[in-house]
């Protein structure tokens, strides 16, 4: 697929936020080996809100922990934010999620003997900032939930779960944000509100967002819709070619010279 590299004030190149090279990812059964991933390339520009669809086991969740640094390609090449991912050690990916990507699950992985303000906090305080929990309540506020920082996360409901979940994620103000089917545990009018709020938050970031989706609706307020099979990416909007000229209207056609033209440009024998 091709790729349009955006440029810097230099004139150089700007490296991609996410960049994916013949990835492959095989993992042990009792079965023996299953291939999950089956060669990808891709690249996404910085700022680019990209959605991926296919039908389960397609392996779009798995291409998302590739890209997020959560499972280790088995081959290939991924950079990401700038840094290359393959090779590194468990801390060492850790550090980096850390510091450059936000992370939104189905499940909300909130700890459950934390209050929603602790919760928020923990990334910051095993980063080491001074300011985590003035930090943690702006973001909470930021997702509307300023009056329940106090609140556990069995006394939130599930859509207030996943705004906890999201205000984790965007805390550190991340370069890309990685969404797993972020309102699949939840109703279809909550999911819509998790998902203005998400698109708010990328919106006023900039940040890249990587949308694991099975919403076609979702997939259309993106700027990119790439969608899986069989470990493989079979379709790309970026690669869409322009729609046919309207009935009627006939197409241009570059004029001929040589000995065969005629006056108006057709070609004669």
């Amino acid at each position: 697929m091709p790729i349009i590299a955006n440029r810097t004030a230099s004139g150089k190149p700007e490296q991609p936020a996410i960049q994916i090279t013949d990835v492959h990812l095989t993992l042990a059964s009792t079965a023996g080996p299953v291939n999950i991933l089956n060669g990808i390339t891709l690249a996404i520009p910085k700022g680019e809100a990209v959605a991926l669809l296919g039908p389960s086991g397609s392996g779009k969740s798995s291409l998302l922990m590739v890209a997020a640094g959560l499972e280790a390609a088995t081959s290939g090449r991924v950079a990401v934010a700038g840094r290359e991912l393959t090779g590194l050690s468990e801390d060492a990916l850790a550090r980096f999620r850390r510091e450059h990507v936000g992370i939104v699950f189905q499940a909300f992985h909130l700890v459950p003997s934390m209050t929603a303000l602790e919760n928020v906090a923990v990334p910051l305080e095993l980063a080491g900032v001074t300011d985590a929990f003035t930090r943690a309540r702006r973001a909470l506020e930021t997702a509307g939930l300023g009056h329940r920082v106090s609140h556990y996360p069995g006394q939130l409901s599930g859509g207030e779960q996943q705004r906890v979940a999201l205000a984790r994620a965007i805390v550190h103000d991340p370069e890309i944000l990685f969404a797993d089917e972020p309102t699949g545990n939840l109703d279809g009018a909550t999911g819509a509100q998790v998902m203005e709020l998400l698109f708010a938050l990328k919106a006023r970031s900039n940040a890249t967002l990587f949308l694991v989706t099975h919403e076609e609706a979702l997939a259309h307020r993106c700027d990119r819709t790439l969608r899986m099979k069989d470990g493989l990416i079979v379709a790309d909007s970026a690669d869409v070619p322009a729609p046919p000229a309207a009935e009627g209207v006939r197409p241009l056609v570059a004029r001929a010279s040589g000995p065969h033209a005629a006056g108006d440009g057709r070609v004669t024998r």
